[in-house]
């Protein structure tokens, strides 16, 4: 029996419903992908929410860094270079987005260039075959940053895998004041003049450095993701001892950790470690080179991509460099201070106990006095949610005020690359987990 063809006019009403369909289905996807991206408002807002991984996804910081300084001998910034960093991911996703600073400069930072790919190859500045991508900042290909202030990319489609090196380039055609950077990278990163942005090959970029320049966080798109855990610490954190090039700082052990152990949250980790860094006290310059713990907390930890845990190893300096803070209630006031303000977010702390410095040319017993006092402290529990003892993980059983030798990189201060190992495994990643606030 055939059937009768549907009216004409029907037909088209069906269309048209489909299309519609489409329509929504399409608009839906690609609010999802593009996510919010327009600076720091949106930031915060990630760092809230459930812990669970969104189904449809959801933003996650993979990489970040803190902006430390104005780069020395840097008034004209390094107009008609390219500058190539190299960062490497905690977690990966199917999109990504970055983030500028220009917050040391005294002038607008232009950028007319930016890319983002995969590198060939560990710390080469080599693009892996199809993955060069141009970056844009509100569907435009340049991007102004007023001094003070950092701008985030629109996202682009890249399959961002865990631990891989990623190279994020930018252009400036002119000169754009003192550049904002983070001094201790551990990391090689390359120059080459000229806008050489998107080139795939390397050849063109003979010059390395040790430095991370304006670059200060990379977000993946990720289903999987619970969120991220951000760091806030200071040379022991930023890794200054560890090998460079070979990802071996604490927080890329915490990382391969979360990676590798069955049952650990799948969280990014955000190394917001600053050499030098103190609690109370930040630097001389203005705006203050090296803020403290309590003066960049915000900009560094509760403004980050999916925050959903804090960790904070901070203190140390505090007593150690000069003027030497030598009363301990102040330096777990401030240590009190930074937990409160991560409760108000609804983040716990993880808090690390100060490790020994015996044998450093600082030491001296009453300074060391002062760190046991803080230890004392923060071991009642009255500081932060939970605690990672740091101290207990890294000294010699036989001499305790100082690191084992086998975690000391030979200043008596900083660890070796199989203390910054210890010092992952020390944490207890059932903390990194949200729970409710501890009772201060």
């Amino acid at each position: 029996m055939s059937v009768p063809p549907m009216p004409r006019r029907t037909g088209y009403a069906v269309l048209a419903a489909l299309a519609a369909v489409v329509i929504l289905v399409s608009t839906a996807i690609f609010i999802g992908l593009r996510g919010d991206h327009g600076g720091t408002d949106s930031r915060a807002q990630g760092a809230r929410g459930s812990a669970a991984p969104a189904s449809a996804g959801a933003w996650v910081g993979t990489w970040s860094t803190s902006a430390a300084a104005a780069e020395p001998r840097t008034l004209r910034g390094f107009s008609g270079m390219s500058i190539r960093n190299v960062v490497h991911t905690s977690i990966g996703g199917s999109s990504a987005r970055i983030q500028l600073s220009n917050f040391y400069s005294s002038q607008p930072l232009t950028i007319t260039h930016a890319s983002l790919a995969l590198a060939a190859a560990p710390s080469n500045p080599t693009a892996a075959a199809g993955t060069m991508r141009r970056l844009t900042f509100d569907n435009r290909s340049w991007v102004t940053i007023p001094p003070g202030k950092a701008a985030t990319s629109d996202p682009v489609r890249l399959a961002v895998p865990d631990a891989a090196d990623l190279l994020v380039t930018t252009y400036s055609p002119q000169a754009s004041g003192s550049v904002t950077y983070h001094p201790h990278a551990r990391q090689t990163s390359y120059l080459a003049r000229g806008d050489r942005t998107e080139d795939t090959a390397g050849a063109a970029y003979t010059e390395q450095s040790p430095y991370w320049r304006y670059l200060t966080g990379v977000d993946v798109w990720s289903k999987e993701a619970e969120g991220a855990v951000a760091v806030l610490g200071d040379s022991i954190t930023d890794g200054i001892t560890s090998t460079a090039g070979a990802n071996h700082r604490w927080t890329d052990f915490l990382a391969e950790r979360l990676r590798s152990e069955p049952g650990a949250p799948r969280f990014g980790v955000l190394n917001q470690g600053i050499s030098g860094n103190r609690v109370l006290s930040d630097g001389t310059q203005f705006p203050p080179n090296n803020p403290s713990g309590l003066s960049r907390f915000d900009r560094d930890v509760l403004s980050r991509t999916g925050v959903k845990a804090v960790v904070i190893e901070l203190g140390v300096n505090d007593i150690l460099r000069i003027p030497h803070q030598t009363d301990p209630d102040r330096i777990v006031g401030g240590l009190k201070r930074l937990t409160e303000q991560a409760h108000t977010r609804g983040l716990r702390v993880i808090g690390a106990t100060l490790t020994p410095f015996y044998g450093h040319r600082g030491y001296t017993p009453r300074l060391d006095a002062v760190r046991e006092q803080v230890n004392a402290r923060i071991r009642a529990g009255k500081v932060f949610d939970e605690v990672v003892d740091f101290d207990k993980a890294l000294r010699d059983p036989l001499s305790p005020l100082r690191l084992r030798p086998a975690y000391d990189s030979g200043d008596h201060l900083h660890p070796s690359d199989q203390g910054y190992r210890a010092m992952a495994r020390a944490l207890d990643l059932d903390h990194l987990r949200g729970r409710a606030a501890a009772e201060l």
